[in-house]
């Protein structure tokens, strides 16, 4: 019984009768199933990181400086959350990938021919990663000319 419970199985009684009755249960909520939360981490990483687009004319005031190292900080706390949330469906899965190319941009600045072999496997899992989940990749200038 223990196998059937971690299958998603659980055994209740279903009829006065005192029946057995099997019914198909989610080991956890639908609420914590929801990527809802994956997908707010997105929408407030995508607005620090244009803030940072924003101010890029700025470079090298002193003031401008403090208020990147402001938004990088607060960007770090979502892009955590971000890695450690664990994705439940297609959308999340695809929050998960997208910051993987956000983080691993440089793979995408060349050329797929022109970069090594772990490097092109990466590549191509995430864009993989985002063409099942329908969501878009910033990262494929290079790709989409090839």
């Amino acid at each position: 019984m223990a196998d059937k419970q971690e299958a998603g199985l659980s055994f209740q009684a279903a009829a006065p009768s005192g029946a057995d009755a099997v019914t198909t249960t989610h080991s956890e909520t639908g609420a914590r199933h929801s990527d809802a939360a994956l997908l707010d981490l997105e929408k407030r990483f995508h607005a620090l990181a244009a803030e940072l687009d924003i101010g890029r004319g700025e470079a090298g005031c002193e003031i401008f400086t403090r208020e990147v190292e402001a938004i990088l900080t607060r960007l770090d706390s979502i892009e955590r959350a971000i890695m450690e949330t664990p994705a439940h469906t297609l959308a999340g899965l695809g929050v998960k990938a997208r910051h993987a190319a956000y983080v691993l941009s440089q793979y995408w600045e060349v050329p797929i021919d022109r970069i090594d072999w772990d490097t092109r496997a990466v590549r191509f899992l995430i864009e993989a990663v985002c063409d099942v989940a329908h969501t878009p990749l910033l990262y494929r200038s290079f790709r989409d000319h090839e």
